[in-house]
């Protein structure tokens, strides 16, 4: 859908600092004419003067004139809020205000609220690289001096337009510190001082824990904003979003793999490994118990960058990246564009949310299935997408080697202990059989040689008819040979193709 972006110029000169406190604004698509949340509102609570003044500027600058509309009269509007993850960070064509020495919000007119196929009028961003809870929440702190605290901003967007989806994107910049945790795990490489799991990886389930209450209270905050500004809780959709893992241990399967400093995936090979397989996912868990804490709408995006990571095969990441240009010798945003989501990531955010917006879900996953490039929308979680297969003879779990994701691993029985290595998702509509370790690893016959004896392995989902198993009463069975099973031998063997007798060793549950 192409939008005409104009920004903000606010007709009265009293107001005028306050432009970039009001974030990017863009004219989109007319929205239809039976929309959800058309629903006549109640009253709104007056504005504090401030506020007030703000709000009748912009009103002017859409409208004509600057009196509050009723919510029936008033063009549609969609607004994001957060941090770095959904303000445009990485992605570069910032709004010139919001990429100075006083203001680091960078905020871009590519960002995934703008570039959604959702029907709106008007779309904004107000989100700020940087910002934690407090820079969000009701009588928050402001960022940088010309900027709003965002519960602010989204006040005066709601009383002069319908705000049809508000996307809340925060957490990372609370107790867990994701930016500076990645930039010391980046640095002990350069400098050779060791791997950062070891000194991160003991606390990170209580940074976790501490962040939660406070995404809780952000969401509560929110919802009070709308209905100070006359809206119903249903009349409007609250999406809270979580975070892809920008970066894995998978590059090495990437056929022009730069090398780690060229490609921007600086790091030890552990700490990628740990990142995807535990940080980001912990982190996950605790932002998906906060929106359903909270009643909000929960966007999982956490596998959404999976064989899409830095360093990979069309990368939605930003790698590493040093801003020497405006920050040199060196400051605390010479790398603060690093590991965030670029155009493509951006993208693909807007997809998904396109996607969730239609379908009327409360909770859903959003991933690249079998490496097409475009994301698909799942009704489901995948903290509960993921099971383990046990055979029935041995008693052993459908496991991949030694947790290694890369292409080629063998696929094994093993004693069943619950690891992600053992986690598989059966995707029903395209019958592949995907590893909990990575959404880009599926199972596969090598060669596509359906013959007796054959061992499976994992390799990079591509929706080839190799990949594609049938589910038949407790068997796994090619889908191109279905008179051959998957069996387990012994304890600890890799799991082969054999013909189908019945036997247990061929049933999985």
């Amino acid at each position: 859908m192409t939008r005409t972006r104009y920004r903000l110029r606010w007709p009265i000169a009293a107001v005028a600092a306050a432009a970039a406190a009001l974030g990017t604004m863009t004219a989109a698509a007319p929205a239809g004419a039976a929309e959800t949340g058309t629903r006549a509102a109640v009253a709104s609570v007056p504005l504090p003067a401030e506020l007030e003044a703000i709000r009748a500027a912009e009103a002017t600058r859409i409208y004509g004139s600057p009196e509050e509309r009723p919510l029936d009269q008033r063009k549609t509007g969609l607004i994001s809020l957060g941090d770095s993850e959904i303000s445009g960070e990485g992605v570069g064509n910032y709004d010139p205000a919001t990429n100075t020495s006083s203001n680091q919000c960078h905020r871009s007119p590519d960002t995934a609220i703008h570039r959604t196929g959702i029907a709106a009028d008007l779309t904004f961003n107000v989100a700020c690289s940087g910002a934690y809870t407090g820079n969000i929440r009701i009588g928050g702190s402001k960022q940088y001096a010309d900027e709003l605290v965002q519960s602010d901003s989204l006040a005066i967007k709601a009383r002069n337009t319908r705000i049809k989806m508000i996307v809340l994107v925060a957490g990372a910049n609370d107790d867990l510190q994701f930016g500076p945790v990645m930039t010391d795990c980046v640095t002990r490489w350069i400098l050779s001082q060791g791997a950062c799991e070891p000194k991160y990886a003991p606390g990170w389930q209580a940074r976790v824990d501490g962040l939660r209450p406070k995404v809780e209270a952000t969401v509560g905050d929110l919802r009070k904003v709308m209905r100070d500004a006359g809206y119903a809780d249903d009349a409007y959709k609250l999406v809270v979003m979580g975070y892809p893992s920008p970066i894995g241990p998978d590059f090495y399967d990437n056929p022009n793999f730069p090398g780690k400093l060229p490609g921007g995936c600086a790091g030890y090979d552990s700490d990628a490994k740990w990142g995807r397989n535990y940080a980001v996912p912990t982190f996950e868990k605790g932002i998906r118990a906060a929106a359903n804490a909270t009643g909000a709408t929960y966007l999982d995006s956490s596998r959404l960058f999976h064989g899409h990571e830095v360093c990979m095969e069309d990368a939605w990441a930003r790698g590493l990246y040093l801003d020497l240009a405006d920050h040199f010798p060196w400051d605390e945003n010479t790398a603060r564009q690093s590991f965030h989501p670029n155009y493509r990531g951006h993208g693909a955010f807007a997809s998904c949310l396109t996607q969730l917006y239609a379908s009327g879900l409360r909770e859903a996953s959003c991933a690249d299935v079998n490496s097409t490039g475009t994301p698909t929308l799942f009704p489901l979680a995948w903290d509960d997408a993921y099971k383990p297969l046990r055979n029935e003879a041995t008693g052993n779990c459908l496991d991949v080697a030694a947790a290694t994701s890369a292409n080629n691993t063998a696929v094994l029985g093993w004693d069943c202990h619950g690891g992600r290595n053992q986690g598989w998702w059966y995707d029903s509509a395209r019958k592949t059989l995907h590893t909990e370790l990575t959404q880009d690893r599926c199972l596969d016959v090598p060669g596509a040689a359906y013959q007796t004896g054959k061992a499976l392995i994992i390799w990079n989902c591509s929706g080839a008819a190799n990949q594609k198993f049938v589910r038949d009463g407790a068997t796994i069975r090619p889908a191109a040979a279905t008179g051959l099973c998957l069996t387990q031998g012994a304890a600890k063997e890799p799991v082969r193709l054999q013909n189908c007798d019945g036997s247990a060793n061929q049933k999985f549950a």
